[in-house]
C-alpha cells in the first residue's frame, strides 16, 4: 500500500539512483539555459506558462530570501521577459499567504490564479503537527488575495494539499484538485483520506464536488482538462488495482465516473491528459506505487506515454526503458507540427540520471530524444515544456544550473516549413436564443515555423460563421492573425461545429472545435405539471409556473389563458416583460367531477415561439 506522499517534495529531494546507457538527440536542436536559480531569486520550479503579453511566468516551491526557514522563503511567483534574458520576483510568500505554490492559470483577464501546496491559515492536523495544508491565491496588479485557506472544515472535509495547476472553466468558475482530504474513507488504500476535485468561485467560495474513496481513485496530482461538460483528470493511485485511474465529473459536479483503471506497465498517472483529435493523451510514472513515486521504479518499468479513447480503452505509445528517459511526470502538449513533446524526470544518460526532453507522434512509433540534461545546463524536468509562437520550447527543472536549486531553459528545433498554432483550440458559445447571433470569440492564428504560411481556404461549419478575419492570403513566420467567429442558433438544443484552416503547414487543415447552445425566445417552465387528487368542488394548493424572456428586448402583449378545472390564482406577469426577465404564475386545480382532468396553461405574447403552453393535469376526487 502506498502513503500519500506529495509527488514534488520527493522530486526535490533527487533520492534517484540507476545507471544508463548513452541515449543522443535525434533532431537538430539548440538548446540554451537561460536561468539558474539563486535561491534568493527563487528556487526548485513548479509551474511555467506563456503569458498573454509574451513573457513567461511561473512559480517555484522555495526560495525569494535568506535562510532555510519559512520566513521570506516560501516560494516566489516570476515573470521571464520573451527573450528570456530578464528574470523579475512578483511576489515572495512568507507562510501566511502560502507555502510552495504549484503553478498559475492566466484568465481571460489577465487576472493570475494559483494555489500553494502548504500555508496559509489551517493545519492539516488538529494538533498542528502536519502544519498548514495550502491555499488558492489570486494575483493581479502585484497584489496577491487568499481566496481560500484548505482544512477549513472539521478534518479537512473540503481538502488538503492541492498539487496541481487550476483551470478555468467555460462557467468562469476555476477547478482543481487536492491531494489529500476530503470525507472519502480512501479503501484500498493507506491513509484516511485520499483528496478531491473542488470548484472555487473568483470570489473565493468553494465547494467540494467528490471526494475519493480509493475505490474510485486517490491522490490525484495531475490538472483537469474540460471536454464538453465534464471534467476529465487523473489520479495516481487508488481504482481497481490500487494504481491510479482517469475519471470523469460533470462540469459543476454530479457523479463521478472511472473510465480506466491503471496497473502493471502502465501504473501511477501523476500528469493531467490533453485532448489531440478525439482522443487524451498521458504519461504514467512507474509501474508500481509500492514505495511512492521516486527515480528508483519498481521492476523494471520506466513509466509510458499512453493514448485513452473517451470511452475507456487506453494504448500504450511508449515503455521508456530508461535509456531514452525515465518517470515522466508532467504533462505533455501537442506541438505546432501535432507531434507530443514532454519531459522526464529521470534517465537518459551515462550515469547522470538528470532527465530529458522528448517527442512522439499521436500514432506511436519512434520516440525522438531531444535533449538530454547533465546537470550543469539542468536536472530533473519535472513540468513538461511550452512552446511559444516562435516554435522554441521552454521549460524548467527543479535541479540542476549553477547553484544545483533549478533552471529556466529554452530548446530550439531546426525544422524548416510554416507552422501553424491555433489558440484556443475551442470555443464554447453561451446559451443563445434562437435566430439571434452572438457577441464574437476570437481564434488567434499564429505561424511558428520558418517560412510563410499560404493560407488558403478558412471556413466554418453548422450555425457558425466567420465575422472577422484579419488573416490574409500569407502569414510570414512569427507572426499570428485572428478571426473571430459568432454563433447563430437555428433550433433548440446543443450544436457543434468546426472551424477550419487549410493552408500549406503539414499538419493542414487545422481545426478548432465550435459548441454552442440554442434556447428559445420566451420559455415557460415546467412544460407540464401534475396535480394530486383533490376533492371535487375544493380547490388545490397553487403551483408555480416561471415566464423566461431571453431575449436582448422587452417582451410585450403578454396575455395568459388556462383552461380546465384550473385557475390563475396570482401572476407577477405584467403586459410587458424585460429583457431577460422573469415572472411567475400560480395556478390552482378545483375539480368539477371525479376523474382525470386535463387543461392547458397557455401565454401569449410577441415571441416568435409564441403562444408557450404548459399541459395541465389533476384527479378529481
Amino acid at each position: 500500500m502506498r502513503k500519500s506522499t506529495l509527488l514534488k517534495t520527493v522530486a526535490i529531494n533527487f533520492i534517484f539512483a540507476f545507471c544508463f546507457a548513452a541515449s543522443a538527440p535525434l533532431l537538430a536542436q539548440t538548446f540554451t539555459s537561460l536561468v539558474s536559480f539563486n535561491y534568493n531569486d527563487g528556487a526548485y520550479p513548479t509551474g511555467f506558462i506563456l503569458g498573454q503579453d509574451g513573457n513567461f511566468y511561473g512559480t517555484t516551491d522555495k526560495g525569494g530570501g535568506s535562510g532555510s526557514s519559512c520566513n521570506k522563503s516560501c516560494g516566489i511567483i516570476f515573470e521571464l521577459s520573451a527573450d528570456g534574458k530578464t528574470l523579475t520576483t512578483l511576489h515572495e510568500f512568507d507562510g501566511t499567504d502560502g507555502n510552495g505554490p504549484f503553478g498559475l492559470l492566466q484568465d481571460t483577464s489577465g487576472v493570475f490564479y494559483g494555489t500553494t501546496t502548504y500555508g496559509g491559515a489551517f493545519n492539516c492536523t488538529s494538533d498542528g503537527s502536519t502544519g498548514p495544508c495550502g491555499t488558492v491565491y489570486k494575483f493581479t496588479g502585484g497584489t496577491l488575495t487568499t481566496l481560500y485557506n484548505f482544512c477549513a472544515q472539521a478534518n479537512c472535509a473540503d481538502g488538503a494539499i492541492p498539487s496541481a495547476p487550476l483551470i478555468q472553466g467555460s462557467d468562469g468558475n476555476l477547478y482543481g484538485t487536492t491531494s489529500a482530504g476530503g470525507t472519502g474513507t480512501c479503501s484500498n488504500q493507506a491513509g484516511p483520506a485520499c483528496g478531491t476535485v473542488f470548484e472555487i468561485t473568483t470570489g473565493g467560495t468553494l465547494t467540494t464536488l467528490h471526494s475519493f474513496t480509493g475505490a474510485d481513485g486517490a491522490y490525484p496530482y495531475g490538472g483537469l482538462l474540460q471536454v464538453g461538460t465534464n471534467l476529465i483528470g487523473t489520479t495516481s493511485g487508488g481504482g481497481t488495482n490500487g494504481d491510479g485511474t482517469v475519471f470523469e465529473i460533470p462540469l459543476g459536479g454530479g457523479t463521478l465516473t472511472p473510465l480506466y483503471n491503471f496497473g502493471g506497465s502502465d501504473s501511477a498517472p501523476y500528469s493531467g491528459l490533453i485532448k489531440v483529435g478525439g482522443n487524451f493523451y498521458g504519461t504514467t510514472s512507474s509501474g508500481s506505487l509500492a514505495n511512492g513515486p521516486s527515480c528508483s521504479p519498481i521492476g523494471s518499468n520506466y513509466g509510458t506515454i499512453y493514448e485513452i479513447t473517451p470511452s475507456g480503452t487506453l494504448t500504450t505509445l511508449h515503455s521508456f526503458d530508461n535509456t531514452d528517459g525515465a518517470l515522466p511526470f508532467g504533462s505533455l502538449i501537442e506541438g505546432a507540427d501535432s507531434n507530443l513533446y514532454g519531459s522526464t524526470a529521470c534517465g537518459g544518460s551515462t550515469g547522470l540520471n538528470e532527465g530529458t526532453i522528448f517527442q512522439i507522434s499521436t500514432s506511436g512509433g519512434t520516440l525522438n530524444t531531444l535533449h538530454t540534461f547533465s546537470g550543469t545546463d539542468g536536472a530533473f524536468p519535472f513540468a513538461g515544456p511550452v512552446q511559444a509562437g516562435n516554435g522554441t520550447f521552454y521549460g524548467t527543472t527543479v535541479g540542476g544550473g549553477t547553484d544545483s536549486y533549478g533552471t529556466i531553459y529554452s530548446l530550439a528545433l531546426a525544422q524548416g516549413g510554416p507552422a501553424v498554432t491555433l489558440s484556443p483550440t475551442s470555443l464554447t458559445f453561451a446559451k443563445q436564443v434562437v435566430g439571434t447571433t452572438s457577441a464574437a470569440k476570437t481564434v488567434t492564428v499564429t505561424n511558428s515555423g520558418t517560412a510563410t504560411l499560404d493560407i488558403s481556404i478558412v471556413t466554418t461549419s453548422a450555425n457558425f460563421a466567420v465575422s472577422k478575419n484579419t488573416c490574409g492570403a500569407t502569414l510570414a513566420p512569427g507572426k499570428n492573425c485572428k478571426v473571430s467567429v459568432t454563433f447563430t442558433p437555428s433550433e433548440v438544443g446543443q450544436v457543434t461545429g468546426t472551424l477550419t484552416f487549410t493552408d500549406n503547414a503539414p499538419n493542414s487543415p487545422q481545426t478548432v472545435a465550435l459548441s454552442g447552445t440554442g434556447i428559445a425566445p420566451v420559455t415557460l417552465t415546467p412544460a407540464s405539471a401534475t396535480f394530486g387528487k383533490q376533492k371535487v368542488g375544493t380547490t388545490s394548493k397553487p403551483k408555480t409556473f416561471t415566464l423566461t424572456n431571453n431575449q436582448s428586448e422587452t417582451l410585450t402583449g403578454i396575455a395568459t389563458s388556462i383552461t380546465g378545472d384550473f385557475a390563475v390564482a396570482s401572476t407577477t406577469c405584467k403586459t410587458t416583460l424585460a429583457a431577460k426577465g422573469k415572472c411567475t404564475i400560480s395556478v390552482t386545480f378545483t375539480p368539477t367531477q371525479t376523474g382525470t382532468r386535463t387543461g392547458e396553461l397557455t401565454v401569449s405574447d410577441s415571441a416568435s415561439n409564441s403562444p408557450q403552453t404548459s399541459t395541465l393535469t389533476g384527479t378529481g376526487d
